[in-house]
């Protein structure tokens, strides 16, 4: 077989780091061959303080590594630091930086062609041929030290990271010490915040972690004692994703966590065996705060703790947005959309629609496809709307069912769709439109039309150009507009029982019908934990 892929494994790497701050705009690129082993290094240093390497052996991903990467990472580390001690960037640094400082921020890619691989390990993900290790070590030395020669702006990037990562190092250091001594003083006591259960097999016992100290005194008064703990973690925990791991160690919220655990932090200390409960359940809020900080306490987990996570200790709690009570029976929905999906399901028993072009009633279950898609409807315009643009104008191009962005490809196709929404923008809502101009869009190859209205003395200026008619909202809107089209013009008769009620748009039959969904219901939306009794917590 060949294999062909374009940009090779430095557009692997670009790709890989396209959403970080890079040290240097170019992958470093480094290849060879030796003793009929063929090796291709790419590597580039971002602002993060995490580090992705990559192996392959003959196009096979090597996930634990080998004498491949061994090579690479013992190269790196004499290649980076010679050339730190050669030109004086050491000047303030007691002693070299480490492996792991040199590699702080770095994303790279190894990959090597071994005539006959020795895989060793478990799954066999292991390359163990020793005669590698040397030839990479002697590219890479040779092709590195080379490099950062003759770019020595980003050698001293390079070297700038990797001694602030030692500083940091060493400050994390000593913060351990400080943590193991104040352990040692406290004997076996536990934070203050926590409230634990009497089980001391961890097999049996459990973490909650909630969100805010009230959500906390709930969950203690309706937990059982023996088996369950509860963490209530106040504001925001620090996002460790940014933060250097001395300056994790310092925040509060963090400590408190990693004494709850019990395993320790960081490579030296960290025991996942040490761990004092086999279920940690993430509680937080069901609003967007909520959603951030499970986020960040699953990034925390991941990032220094990730062996919780791998024998599923790990749990996400999913508590629900609003409490829905009609009569006797009430249900728990966990979001928005299961909300509204809980409403229509309500109204549309009982309903029914006709309308002008359809021969017989519109039956409830269909009446709630339609109403869904009156929804989505209203989302995709007040999601544009957010952007300055005017709805309206959206509105009128996906009635427009054979629009494509073929038309401002030319003048004459652009200054007749200008006209048409001027007009008819104009003979809806006099004094609405201001203008509508045509002109040339260099960056997109065609026109574009810049259309000026005002909507509650506000003025927006709505711009549609090739991407725009291109973007999947219009494709949407279009798909969307053209099934309204086949329902004929308002207005509509919506059936209720024996009652007949008259909506004169599709906008005011999406309110009827939730109206009448929302009738005889008692409706609580959930700001957070804390609002919620012990019962219903639990």
């Amino acid at each position: 077989n060949s294999f062909h892929y374009e940009g090779g494994i430095e557009s692997f790497v670009t790709y890989l780091n396209q959403n970080k701050g890079v040290l240097h705009p170019e992958p470093i690129y480094i290849s060879g061959e030796r003793e009929g082993v063929r090796l291709e290094v790419a590597m580039q240093y971002n602002d993060g303080y995490s580090e992705t390497l990559l192996s392959f052996v003959n196009t096979i991903n090597t996930i634990e590594g080998g004498t491949h990467l061994i090579g690479l990472k013992s190269a790196l580390t004499r290649t980076i630091n010679a050339y730190a001690n050669d030109n004086n960037l050491l000047k303030d640094v007691k002693e070299n930086p480490s492996g792991d400082d040199v590699r702080e921020g770095l994303t790279g890619i190894i990959s090597v062609q071994v005539p006959e691989p020795q895989f060793e390990g478990q799954i066999k993900g292991k390359l163990g041929n020793s005669e590698v290790k040397g030839i990479v070590e002697t590219i890479v030395n040779e092709q590195l030290s080379y490099y950062l020669e003759e770019n020595p702006n980003v050698g001293r990037r390079v070297v700038d990271k990797a001694v602030t990562a030692a500083r940091a190092r060493e400050a994390a250091r000593k913060a351990r010490e400080l943590t193991r001594r104040k352990g040692v003083l406290e004997s076996i006591s536990l934070p203050g915040k926590l409230a634990d259960c009497s089980e001391r097999d961890p097999a049996l016992s459990e973490l909650y972690i909630v969100e805010g100290d009230s959500a906390g005194g709930s969950a203690k008064q309706g937990r059982d004692r023996h088996t369950q703990a509860i963490l209530p973690l106040r504001g925001k925990i620090l996002n460790v994703e940014k933060a250097r791991f001395d300056k994790m160690l310092s925040s509060q919220e963090i400590q408190t966590l990693i004494t709850a655990l019990g395993t320790g932090i960081g490579r030296e200390d960290f025991d996942v065996d040490k761990i004092r409960y086999h279920r940690i359940i993430i509680m937080t809020d069901a609003d967007v705060d909520g959603s951030h900080i499970r986020t960040l306490l699953l990034t925390f987990f991941f990032r220094h703790m990730r062996a919780v996570i791998e024998r599923g200790y790990l749990y996400i709690a999913q508590p629900p947005l609003y409490k829905v009570k009609r009569g006797q029976s009430e249900i728990y929905l966990k979001n928005q959309n299961a909300f509204d999906d809980h409403i229509l399901q309500l109204a549309t028993d009982k309903l029914a629609l006709r309308t002008p072009t359809q021969e017989q009633e519109i039956p409830g279950d269909e009446l709630g496809g339609l109403v869904r898609r009156i929804q989505t409807w209203e989302q995709l315009l007040a999601r544009i709307e957010r952007r300055r643009q005017d709805p309206r104008v959206l509105h009128q191009l996906s009635r427009m069912a054979d629009l494509d962005a073929s038309v401002l490809a030319d003048r004459i196709t652009a200054d007749q769709l200008a006209e048409a929404l001027s007009r008819t923008l104009e003979q809806q809502d006099e004094g609405s439109f201001e203008e509508a101009r045509v002109e040339w869009d260099e960056a997109h190859h065609g026109y574009r039309i810049m259309l000026t209205t005002h909507a509650q003395s506000v003025t927006l200026g709505t711009i549609i150009d090739r991407p725009l008619l291109l973007s999947s909202d219009v494709r949407e809107l279009q798909r969307l507009g053209q099934q309204f089209d086949a329902l004929g013009d308002p207005p509509y008769i919506l059936r209720i029982g024996e009652t007949d009620r008259t909506v004169g748009s599709l906008s005011e039959l999406q309110q009827a019908v939730n109206d009448i969904g929302r009738k005889d219901l008692t409706i609580q939306r959930y700001k957070g934990l804390g609002e919620m009794n012990p019962d219903q917590l639990w």
